[in-house]
């Protein structure tokens, strides 16, 4: 069965977002490295990956996909077949934005929202 297992936002300082998660919420920093042309920060509350994404130009394309200043980016949902959900997406209208063959493979929804279907553990969800 599928299920959300990851929310990413964007945010302009991440520094001040990460103190805002920790000391209001209690998350926890599991992890944070460079993917592309932004710094990830990955969090969790114990059972969902939560990253805050640092662009380093608002002027990227995956920048832009959600659109412009801090906001909800995308979310994450497991499926264990990412080629079948891929052909489920276009079938019902959503568009395919990642190469054939990323980790991660994002779409845009029929309503405009940007999510990613991964495999199971990808975000090693508990």
């Amino acid at each position: 069965m599928s299920r959300i297992v990851h929310l990413a936002v964007k945010v302009d300082d991440l520094e001040a977002a990460t103190r805002f998660y920790t000391e209001v919420f209690g998350f926890t920093e599991v992890k944070t490295g460079r993917n592309r042309e932004h710094i990830s920060r990955h969090m969790t509350d114990g059972h969902i990956d939560f990253t805050l994404m640092k662009y380093d130009s608002e002027d990227s394309h995956e920048a832009q996909l959600a659109g412009a200043g801090p906001r909800l980016h995308h979310w994450g949902v497991t499926v264990d077949d990412q080629e079948a959900a891929a052909e489920r997406i276009k079938q019902y209208g959503g568009e395919i934005l990642s190469a054939k063959g990323e980790g991660a493979l994002k779409f845009r929804a029929p309503d405009g929202t940007i999510a990613e279907v991964v495999r199971p553990g990808r975000y090693n969800e508990k």
